[in-house]
């Protein structure tokens, strides 16, 4: 009987150790993608509409762009065969493309593609202006070579053609999506294919007709988590294999940068260009007068804010263009300095009886912006409490981006990612206005930035380095800020280097020039 009951046991045993087996088993096989985490949902995949690092990140592995930044800077192609020709005139582009390149629907690549999807963009594009400003029309010279003219001679293009917001989508898929978003799908070129889409979760595969490098693993599997703590949360408990540093506290940060120095994660970070900033209304007092703009210039100890908010691993910036694209160093606005600030505000009638308040939005859900304006009120509160006073509000982002044109905010912590790798698409976004009035802006860009502040001799120096090259081009994008900066109607924080960590059994992220992870390059070791 007993040995009868110890068989019964063994069986038992037997049984669960099997069951473990199998799910150990089931486990393996549902990582056999590799997860990538960030924070936030995706509400779109169409490039049209594409603004947040997260779903650029997604379209640059399953789309393609006519060209790539390389790391020395230089242009390289990619869906184009050749570089760019340029006529003599400046005025004529020619763009020969590679030829035998399908789409995820089957359909081939051709110059009639490109032209439908540049056309697409410029007619639906959330940031179509960058090359409605610039493209007269688009034609097709043959059935792969594109050519483009231009209103006037463009310096801005060719960087312009390596935007992953124009990466080429079917004509076939999007034939009923010529004039609105196609949100829940995505037909591309690129080296992979989006197999499944929601708000939270989005899955990729591998293209097998990709014509290029194939990737390295067997897909994607992309988690987008609500808040810093979870996903935190989630590389340490290995739920997931790479995590993306957007959105995430800088004390997780400083965690996990430990956590690689004990050999205990892989890290890789990509070229610093993301800037953090601070950008006033300056089109309603008291933030109108330039005199209080600038004092608030004085004000910002960034030293001591990138070391209380992210431990120095954000670096203090007082320009709104990354150097690394200026070629130099160049910082034109003020540094700290707290005495100045105080005696223009006197001059202005505050200090004494009026203290000047300054409501300051914050993003509440971006852990650094909240920590920033925490920091910079107890700063003032320290320095200058008899002169201003900052009152804190806390907005949802996808709030702050729907308002910030409607003039909603009078102060408000943003940060930008250029859409391709030159000073232009910094300067133009932030500055541009083809509009104005005594300095503020009514239609144009700096609307659409929340700033409303607006310089002819600005705008005319864009317009005017758009048909220059090299060193003269640069010093005039130079001089647009350098006036900006007088202007005060932005307040530069701090630089980001974007970084990424996965597990010891995933490869060390790669950065490219755009500062998204390469993510045919992530493999399992």
């Amino acid at each position: 009987m007993r040995k009868a009951n110890n068989v019964k046991i063994i069986l038992k045993i037997t049984s669960i150790i099997l069951v473990l087996l199998q799910l150990s088993c089931v486990q393996k096989k549902k990582r056999e993608n590799i997860i990538v985490a960030s924070a936030g949902k995706i509400e779109s995949l169409d490039p049209a509409q594409a603004n947040t690092l997260r779903t650029l990140q997604i379209l640059s592995a399953v789309g393609d762009t006519l060209y790539k930044t390389n790391k020395e800077g230089n242009l390289s192609p990619s869906l184009a065969k050749d570089l760019p020709k340029i006529s003599k005139d400046g005025l004529f582009i020619d763009i020969p493309l590679k030829e035998n390149v399908s789409f995820h629907d089957g359909s081939s690549f051709n110059a009639k593609a490109m032209k439908f999807s540049l056309n697409r963009f410029m007619k639906i594009g959330t940031l179509n202006y960058l090359l409605n400003d610039k493209i007269e029309y688009i034609e097709v010279k043959d059935e792969f070579l594109l050519r483009i003219k231009l209103k006037k001679p463009s310096s801005s293009i060719k960087s312009l053609l390596t935007s992953i917001n124009l990466t080429p989508v079917s004509p076939n898929s999007y034939s009923n999506y010529k004039d609105k978003f196609n949100n829940k799908n995505f037909i591309g070129t690129g080296p992979y294919l989006l197999e499944s889409f929601n708000s939270s979760q989005q899955i990729i595969k591998p293209f097998n007709k990709y014509w290029g490098e194939k990737p390295q693993n067997k897909g994607i599997d992309f988690i987008n988590y609500s808040n810093s703590s979870t996903l935190f949360g989630a590389i340490k408990t290995k739920e997931v294999d790479v995590l993306i540093s957007n959105s995430i506290d800088d004390m997780q940060r400083l965690a996990l940068n430990n956590m690689v120095n004990n050999g205990k994660l892989n890290s890789g970070e990509g070229d610093p260009i993301e800037i953090g900033y601070i950008t006033f209304k300056s089109n309603i007092l008291p933030l109108k007068n330039k005199k209080i703009r600038e004092a608030l210039s004085y004000t910002i100890d960034r030293e001591l804010i990138s070391q209380q908010v992210s431990f120095g691993t954000r670096e203090p910036l007082r320009s709104i263009v990354p150097p690394k694209l200026l070629n130099k160093e160049f910082q034109p606005w003020s540094k700290y300095k707290p005495n100045l600030a105080r005696a223009l505000l006197k001059e202005q009638g505050y200090c004494e009886k009026d203290t000047l308040t300054i409501p300051l939005t914050f993003r509440s859900n971006i852990p650094a912006d909240k920590l920033l304006a925490l920091t910079w009120k107890e700063q003032i509160k320290r320095d200058l409490s008899d002169c201003i006073k900052i009152r804190l509000n806390g907005v949802e982002s996808t709030t702050v981006y729907k308002q910030l044109s409607e003039g909603a905010f009078e102060a408000v912590i943003l940060d930008w990612t250029g859409a391709y790798p030159d000073p232009e698409a910094y300067l133009t976004p932030l500055l541009s206005c083809t509009k104005i009035n005594n300095n503020t802006c009514l239609k144009g860009e700096a609307v659409f930035s929340g700033s409303f502040w607006g310089n002819y001799q600005v705008q005319e120096l864009l317009e005017r380095s758009e048909e220059l090259e090299g060193e003269s081009r640069l010093n005039l994008l130079i001089k647009a800020e350098q006036l900006a900066a007088q202007g005060s109607s932005y307040l530069p924080v701090w630089l980001v280097k974007p970084k990424a960590w996965s597990l010891k059994d995933i490869s060390q992220p790669e950065f490219s020039s755009n500062g998204l992870i390469i993510l045919k390059n992530l493999k399992r070791e």
